[in-house]
């Protein structure tokens, strides 16, 4: 639409100019209205701690609008402060004028109550997506209506045989929930308790965590809302209410995307609801959407909460509503008592259609009510949530926990009441001996996580085992003397042991002797070195903040400042002063900005403390402005920077990886363990580098150690670096806190546990091993070998929350900037006195070193502010030459003066300064 106008062209009634613009824009919004009007616009409302809501709600909007291309939604969303009911009100009022067909509410309370009652006044159809309890037309709830997740949990303690129970609540408006749970044994029956958690205390529920443990049940039913339920269990796990002794209901459909990467190896017995699915493909295609990745769901917690899902239902379901009516929406505003007379038609409509959608099968009830759904049982274990069974309102609870992965039981009766000999060697920590005053004999005298390990494998597959140690603690090779097996493996295929472990490393060499169960854990070869040292602070560390070449450019201005105030100073007549104000017709004007002037002048700026120099003409005030705010920021850039530079300490070490390594890069030497297959890999390896380095280990047996700990030392005690296993660097780097790891990984492998060849038993152990690796059995072990056994996590690193205070390293250029500059004044002024006692004693015709001896007494004595004259001089022609200009070289003459009473004192200052030229 174009609109043009005509300067001659006035329309009857002489309107003008004005009156034609109003037209024309009156007709354009008139347009704009029509044109939005097209549209079907939906409102939502969100708080803007949760933006994935917004995101979810275009994205549902875009998905309706590709399956319907008659469909023209458009999505209209305002972010609120959590409970701010006042900007709830206000941003939805705005809205209304954009011909809204529905309006997804806030999911805090007080904003979404007020929310309500607005669109309760405009019959705008309200879809709600909070755990309320009461819906009033034109709402449709699409949250489970909280007295039927009750009964779920009601069916869930019948299922699970709880009789006695405590219910732990967050406040008053919970109790409907768990209303069916106070009915269940009437007066007669067993106790159940009711403890509410939240009583306004700040997020501090321990204390009623401690009555809570102190008393004698064990079951507890936890319902509460997402905001508190994170910080609670963190507290229940604080007060040991996370054991085995211990088990949980969450009456929370939310609580699968909580963190629960901290209670996922907890003992507890944890189990739950949920109302979104991971496993379903159309929630699976719509987080891969939202997420922007092909995996959204890779940690136990699951990112989708229920509102988010709500929202994409509550859409979707508005889109199937559009297929079958189409109301015009009307402007709606809170000023006046318009109301949209098909809002009510299209909430009933609505109510009346199924939906399968993300979070299930939809109905509703004639109050709008969602009453008709299906709940899933979740389990928390190690393994992460496992679905152990379904709820729906037509069912009740089915128990259906899914048999354990990868079934042994044809396999565990072949090693039932079998028992075999187990060979292993001294490793920390996959094999040890125990730490006890006590004599022990046989297996009790081993532990590490290689024993544990067999020891899991022997409860979960019925067998029984006897560990000896290796007499040498070879792990075994072939010989490349006798080209004979030796060490544990030897040991294996002599038949004088059945399996072998310790931090065995599965080879290609190996392989061809002994067979090995699938890798119990994977790991690579590494650089064990010394962490890096920290680099002892510079002498000139204050002038860091700035490279030298913004010094150079600093020193530069400086001195292109100061010579243009001395230039200009000169040039401009205001800076030329009459030196004796009591001669109103001086021969001579004095000017301030000599070149040493300028100088001190410039410096004292740049140094934040000016001097007695003031600029009067306009040129040199300019020149003067420009400096100071030159000085201004770069001073204030400095003093930003200068506290980083002067604490924060440099870390140096000299090699970063292989390659610098192999460079033998500040002198460190390395090495391995002979015979080892860290020393193998090295032999065999293609890559040039890795075939330098096996050069130099060979060519250097003195680097070579017999064991791992004595490369630990070595590394410790001296320039050298040692190349093992990463666990086991992992283990040591736990425990010696001047040791780390150098680089990534050289390569990849595993350990395993040696058996002879075609032994009947691999298969078993290496399934068993496989379902302990995804029960996170393993990682559990890990964690308790490494982290916390023999001295485990000593060298955890602990944040230093104090400033660390700067010692004379940091400041010793300051100090001798201090000093020289002293030093340099001192000589100076030795010098100057010096030569003034020399003239003055060669003007009075006086012993040099008499005056230069009185002069020196008289400075020693440090006493009085005041100096007799010695050499008092006349005011003839005698005291002319004494006399001196305040600014030599910055005089100018003045060659006519007026005759005046004045004239013999002008004379006489003329004369005087002659006879000082002269001098």
């Amino acid at each position: 639409m174009i609109l043009r106008f005509s300067a001659d062209a006035r329309p009857k009634g002489q309107l003008g100019s004005w009156s034609i613009l109003l037209i024309s824009l009156c007709s354009l919004t008139s347009l704009l209205d029509s044109c939005r009007a097209e549209r079907t616009n939906v409102g939502l409302i969100f708080e803007n701690t949760n933006p994935d809501l917004e995101k979810i709600f275009h994205l549902a909007i875009e998905k309706a609008n590709e399956q319907n291309e008659e469909l023209n939604l458009h999505g209209v969303a305002v972010s609120i402060e959590p409970n701010n009911a006042f900007e709830a009100s206000k941003k939805l009022c705005k809205m209304l004028r954009q011909h809204l067909v529905a309006v997804f509410g806030p999911s805090s309370n007080m904003a979404a109550r007020h929310a309500l009652s607005i669109c309760d006044a405009k019959e705008l159809p309200f879809l709600d997506t909070r755990w309320d309890f009461g819906a009033q037309l034109p709402t449709i709830n699409l949250h489970p209506h909280p007295a039927q997740v009750g009964v779920a949990i009601k069916d869930l303690v019948t299922a699970l045989g709880w009789e006695s129970f405590t219910i732990i609540y967050e406040s008053g408006e919970y109790l409907a929930t768990v209303n069916e749970l106070l009915k269940m044994y009437g007066t007669t029956g067993p106790t159940i308790t009711l403890r509410r958690y939240d009583l306004d205390l700040n997020g501090n529920y321990r204390n009623v965590l401690r009555r809570i443990r102190n008393a004698e049940d064990k079951s507890f039913v936890v319902v509460g809302s997402l905001d508190t339920l994170p910080e609670l269990f963190k507290q229940v796990q604080q007060v040991g209410l996370l054991t085995s002794s211990y088990r949980y209901i969450i009456g929370n459909l939310d609580w699968q995307t909580m963190d629960l990467e901290p209670y996922q190896h907890a003992d507890s017995n944890i189990t739950g609801l949920r109302l979104v699915s991971p496993a379903n493909e159309q929630v699976l295609e719509v987080a891969k959407a939202l997420y922007e990745s092909e995996e959204p769901f890779q940690n136990v917690s699951c990112p989708l909460t229920n509102s988010m899902a709500l929202i994409y239902d509550g859409i979707q379901l508005l889109a199937e509503t559009y297929r079958h009516v189409n109301f015009r929406p009307i402007t709606l505003s809170c000023g006046d008592d318009s109301a949209w007379d098909k809002g009510y038609t299209l909430v009933n409509y609505m109510k009346s259609l199924s939906l399968n959608g993300l979070t299930g099968q939809i109905h509703f009830d004639y109050e709008g009510l969602r009453t008709d759904f299906q709940l899933e049982v979740i389990e928390l274990g190690v393994s992460g949530m496992q679905k152990i069974g379904q709820w729906s309102s037509a069912d009740g609870f089915e128990m259906n926990r899914p048999a354990p992965a990868h079934t042994l039981e044809p396999d565990m009766r072949s090693l039932m009441n079998k028992s075999f000999v187990v060979v292993t060697a001294i490793s920390e920590p996959y094999g040890m001996l125990k730490e006890t005053a006590d004599k022990m004999e046989g297996n009790a005298q081993f532990e590490g996580f290689g024993i544990e390990l067999i020891d899991e494998l022997s409860k979960k597959l019925g067998f029984t085992y006897t560990f000896y140690l290796q007499p040498d603690n070879k792990y075994g090779g072939i010989d490349p003397k006798t080209g004979e097996w030796n060490g544990m493996l030897r040991e294996i295929i002599d038949h004088r042991a059945d399996m072998g472990i310790t931090d065995l490393t599965m080879t290609s060499e190996r392989e061809s002797g002994v067979d090995f169960t699938i890798p119990f854990m994977n790991l690579g070869i590494a650089i064990l070195f010394r962490k890096p040292m920290k680099e002892p602070p510079k002498l000139f560390s204050f002038m860091s903040p700035f490279s030298g070449e913004v010094w150079l450019w600093l020193g530069l201005a400086y001195m292109g400042v100061s010579i243009s105030m001395f230039v200009l100073g000169r040039m401009s007549p205001a800076e030329w002063d009459n030196p004796y104000p009591c001669i109103e017709e001086p021969t001579e004007l004095e000017n301030q900005f000599s070149f040493a002037n300028c100088l001190w002048f410039s410096i004292g700026a740049l140094l934040q403390q000016g001097s007695e120099l003031a600029p009067k003409a306009f040129s040199t005030r300019a020149v003067a402005s420009s400096w100071w705010f030159f000085t201004l920021i770069l001073v204030s850039s400095y003093t930003a920077n200068l506290a980083a530079f002067l604490t924060v300490e440099s870390l140096v070490t000299p090699i970063e990886d292989a390659e610098d390594l192999s460079e033998n890069k500040g002198g460190v030497n390395y090495g391995a363990k002979n015979g080892g297959s860290t020393f193998t890999f090295f032999k065999d390896a293609k890559y040039p580098t890795y075939q330098k380095m096996y050069e130099f280990m060979k060519d250097h047996p003195q680097y070579m150690t017999n064991s791992n700990q004595e490369g630990v030392d070595r590394v410790e005690n001296s320039n050298y670096a040692f190349l093992m296993e990463s666990t086991t660097i992992e283990y040591i780097t736990e425990r010696r806190c001047t040791l780390t790891q150098v680089g990534a990984l050289l390569d990849e492998k595993g350990y395993g546990i040696a058996m002879r060849k075609n032994w009947p038993y691999r298969d078993v152990l290496s399934q068993a091993i496989l379902e302990m690796q995804e029960q996170g059995l393993l990682t559990k072990m890990k964690t308790k070998w490494w982290k916390e056994k023999r001295g485990g996590g000593a060298c955890s690193e602990e944040v230093d929350s104090d400033a660390s205070s700067l010692g004379f390293a940091n400041l010793g250029g300051v100090y001798l900037v201090m000093f020289v500059g002293s030093c340099f004044a001192s000589i100076y002024g030795l010098i100057n006195c010096v030569l003034s006692s020399y003239w003055t004693a060669r003007e009075n015709k006086v012993n040099f070193k008499d005056e230069l001896l009185d002069e020196l007494r008289f400075i020693i004595q440090c006493s009085g502010n005041t100096k007799a004259v010695k050499y008092p001089k006349n005011s003839g022609s005698s005291s002319n030459s004494n006399a001196s200009s305040k600014s030599k070289g910055s005089s100018l003459s003045v060659d006519t003066l007026p005759e005046d009473p004045s004239d013999a004192d002008v004379e006489a200052v003329r004369e005087r300064r002659t006879n000082h030229a002269k001098k």
